[in-house]
């Protein structure tokens, strides 16, 4: 008899389930108590997958073999308590994805809660730069079921976020990379921030002394959870600074790789110099992803490749240009004070600050002593600049603008040879733009224009 598989959510994850369901041969129906797009409705009649939307017909759903749900819809729901009450299996989508992978093919899965996107991406370009057929997807991008479905990957390199992994039971992958732990979605866990750790750490769950775990050693709640916990995998410790216990670590203008992995002793030395990346804390995901990669046997040579050709997805410590030694970076998609500290503490030359939006009630106190030993000039890029003004006016100079061409000239004008002009907002940027990316595209457009004018090659 053909199984039942009910798909709650028309998202990218539920149409990505739907595929790989009709795929595999199960009965699928999809169902979302919203409305599904127009695009969604193309597909799944394409697909020939009966749906619904603006309500569930609970008749159908409680008569499924398997729910695969949208990692937006919380357990809390009383539809999903009282499924798991029913005895019926609820999954995420990439526990289904998993479940159905060809045998041989690797999962590498990332999540944290910062870097996740930057070191997903970099492991995918490291393992395309030495020659793999190799998947990206998950949290970022195309669904890992939807991969799955098309198949014929050697790895699938997946981002994954606390909300997927709540939903999984046997997910299991070759290498399972945490970054850190900082509270967020706290709303998601009752405000529990050990709920929200615990969530994260799931990631481990299931893993063997066949598998990989990489971890940051530089964050206390990963570390402080590590000792309450039997993880079966080979543990690999990155830091910024602790040489001792770390199989990788920042030292003297290099990363540093020592290692032992199935019996075999690794070390490496890579010069900063050979990275695209900027940022200390993007020295941690760049670890973690060289670590990842030479697990699965990669040459360092092919990685320093890689290292030195990735490009960072826009937004994110992007190098727009240099002008007169002047360096232009687009941190756009910085919009809480956290991003906004790694931005700032891992540029060691003097710094342009750009900053301002719609302000989330930001606490500035964290930035105030970077900003006073870095920063030589902040400039105000919004409506209302009132939290900045009153943060930082005592400790370096402030001009405000409302214009994304006149802020580019007055940071030309105010810089000099050596200095870095950074736009990481700390806000949301709804008061000027449509969207962070709206904000980015603006920023670099002004400074390739103005780099036009004055007749200079960005």
């Amino acid at each position: 008899m053909t199984q039942k598989m009910v798909i709650l959510g028309a998202g990218e994850s539920g149409l990505g389930a739907a595929k790989l369901g009709v795929k595999l041969g199960f009965e699928v129906f999809l169902s979302d108590a919203g409305n599904l797009t127009e695009q969604a409705k193309s597909l799944l009649n394409d697909m020939a997958v009966p749906y619904e939307e603006a309500g569930h017909t609970e008749s159908k759903i409680f008569g499924a073999d398997l729910i695969v749900k949208s990692p937006g819809i919380p357990d809390t729901v009383d539809l999903i308590v009282r499924l798991k009450e029913a005895d019926i299996p609820v999954i995420s989508e990439i526990e289904l994805a998993f479940r159905y992978k060809e045998p041989n093919a690797k999962v590498i899965a990332i999540t944290g809660t910062n870097g996740k996107t930057t070191t997903t991406l970099l492991i995918h370009h490291l393992l395309k730069i030495a020659g793999f057929n190799v998947a990206l997807g998950g949290n970022i991008g195309i669904s890992f079921a939807k991969l799955v479905a098309e198949g014929g990957f050697d790895y699938y390199v997946i981002e994954v976020s606390s909300f997927q992994l709540d939903g999984i039971e046997q997910f299991r992958p070759d290498v399972a990379i945490l970054l850190n732990i900082t509270p967020d979605h706290l709303d998601r866990y009752n405000d529990d921030f050990q709920s929200y750790v615990s969530s994260k750490f799931r990631i481990t769950e299931n893993l063997t002394s066949d598998e990989c775990f990489i971890y940051c050693a530089d964050c206390e709640p990963v570390t402080e959870e590590l000792t309450k916990r039997k993880i079966e995998a080979c543990l690999f410790a990155i830091s910024a600074s602790n040489k001792m216990s770390s199989s990788a670590y920042l030292d003297e203008g290099h990363l540093i790789f020592n290692y032992k992995f199935k019996n075999q002793g690794q070390n490496h030395k890579i010069p900063l110099t050979e990275i695209s990346l900027i940022g200390k804390h993007n020295m941690i995901n760049a670890m973690a992803a060289v670590l990842a990669v030479l697990s699965m046997d990669e040459s360092i040579s092919d990685i320093l490749k890689g290292l030195k050709s990735f490009r960072n997805a826009p937004h994110r410590l992007e190098l727009v240009a240099e002008l007169n030694g002047v360096k232009f970076i687009n941190d756009s998609k910085a919009t809480n004070v956290d991003a906004v500290y790694y931005a700032l503490d891992g540029i060691d030359q003097p710094i342009i600050w750009v900053a301002g939006g719609v302000d989330k009630g930001n606490d500035y106190t964290v930035l105030k002593a970077l900003v006073k030993a870095k920063v030589k000039l902040l400039l105000c890029l919004g409506k209302d600049n009132d939290a900045l003004i009153q943060s930082f006016g005592s400790d370096v100079d402030i001009y405000e603008t409302q214009e994304v061409d006149e802020l580019v000239a007055m940071a030309i004008q105010k810089s000099k040879a050596g200095d870095v002009v950074l736009l990481s907002p700390a806000c949301a940027s709804f008061d000027l733009f449509k969207n962070y990316e709206d904000r980015g595209d603006q920023f670099k457009k002004a400074i390739r224009n103005k780099m036009s004018t004055l007749k200079v090659q960005a």
